[in-house]
């Protein structure tokens, strides 16, 4: 019993009322999902891939469509074996538009991916810079020093020898770009891919410049000048206009990007434009109140700390962070953590004094030897009934 087939726009995925386009989008995404050279061995991929063919072969075609939407898969029953393609021809379909891209994907080529021989920008270049925090707190300038390409002053970026030009490419004709022919489940499908012989600039070099082999340019160390703006974070990048690679045909330099890395702060921590950091505070000061010295970016500030503060009190130093990127007289926060210090080392005097101060503020040093005694007194004794009270 043959297999019984799936809708055709159940298949691509769209509506009885999509239009071209539409069903051209959907069939492109399922033939380069499951076609064969992406799916090597893969029997069910190449069903499926058979499958949206035949649904797309149908639905492109407006006469076929208007069969199959009246009569559904008996309009080409007639004509077709199980499992195969009805009776279409399948070389009257036009697939050379979506299978210009996927065979492009594939390898490498493609009618969109194929290069011109007119003017293209360079290449961008990347590049890094090492700066402190607060560095980039504030912004800094900075030089890096790198390998860029310029034109050859010799044969003025033509590649060719002085005295020579570069020749029409005659693989291509001088278009830049190669038709070739790919076998398909439906025939002889065309391909424009870049000319591997003048890599699309469609000219060739006979008598390649001594001075730079042909590249038509010479490589030289430079130093840049990068400014880093106020605000940046780790990891972001610097855009300089103009640095990248030459353009090839007469196009623009690509651009080089700078990027950042911002190194580790001993106090300070970042996030957003905010900075957060960890100030020590004696029990004292927590206890009595007073002013402590607090480190920011701008500098030493005084902090005047409230009798009673318990440790892990956090406090905010409304506008000590970081400056934004849009606008550097627009600043974040800095959070302080105030931890109570506890010193490790205490002269006998100060044991003493400590001692003093902890009888008339609770007796802490005493309360489980208290509650040991009580425990002893209470606890029933010899063959007397003593008291009923229960310690746990």
């Amino acid at each position: 019993m043959a297999e019984q087939k799936r809708d055709y726009y159940e298949v691509l995925g769209i509506e009885k009322n999509a239009d071209d386009a539409a069903i051209k989008k959907a069939y492109r995404v399922l033939a380069k999902k499951y076609h064969p050279d992406m799916n090597p061995g893969d029997a069910e991929a190449e069903k499926k891939f058979k499958e949206a063919s035949e649904a797309y072969a149908v639905l492109s075609d407006p006469e076929k469509r208007r069969q199959y939407d009246q009569y559904g898969h008996a309009a080409f029953d007639g004509a077709g074996g199980p499992g195969g393609f009805g009776g279409f021809d399948f070389n009257s379909a036009d697939f050379s538009d979506i299978f210009g891209d996927i065979f492009g994907d594939i390898f490498g080529g493609g009618r969109r991916g194929g290069r011109s021989n007119g003017p293209m920008k360079g290449a961008n270049i990347r590049s890094s810079v090492r700066i402190t925090f607060e560095e980039a707190v504030f912004g800094v300038e900075k030089e890096i020093e790198l390998t860029l390409k310029d034109e050859c002053t010799a044969c003025h970026g033509t590649g060719a020898k002085p005295g020579t030009s570069p020749e029409t490419c005659s693989k291509c004709g001088g278009k830049g770009q190669v038709v070739f022919t790919q076998q398909s489940f439906f025939g002889t499908v065309r391909n424009v891919q870049t000319c591997p012989d003048c890599h699309g600039t469609g000219k060739v070099i006979k008598d390649k410049c001594p001075d730079c082999r042909g590249t038509g340019y010479i490589a030289n160390r430079k130093k840049i000048q990068v400014s880093i703006p106020a605000g940046i974070d780790n990891g972001q990048c610097v855009r300089i206009r103009d640095k990248g690679e030459p353009g090839t045909n007469g196009g623009p330099r690509g651009d080089l990007l700078v990027e950042v890395i911002v190194g580790r702060h001993p106090i300070f921590q970042r996030q957003d434009e905010n900075i957060y950091s960890t100030v020590p505070m004696s029990f004292a000061i927590a206890a009595l109140g007073g002013e402590i010295v607090i480190d920011t970016v701008d500098g030493k500030v005084i902090y005047d700390v409230k009798a009673g503060t318990q440790t892990d009190t956090k406090v905010r130093l409304k506008g000590k962070g970081v400056p934004s990127l849009r606008n550097k007289d627009i600043r974040g926060d800095h959070y302080v953590t105030l931890v109570v210090q506890v010193p490790d080392k205490l002269s006998h005097e100060a044991k003493d004094l400590l001692r003093k101060f902890d009888e008339e503020t609770g007796d802490t040093l005493n309360a489980a030897k208290n509650v040991t005694s009580k425990k002893a007194e209470e606890a029933p004794t010899g063959k007397g009934r003593g008291k009923k009270k229960l310690w746990k």
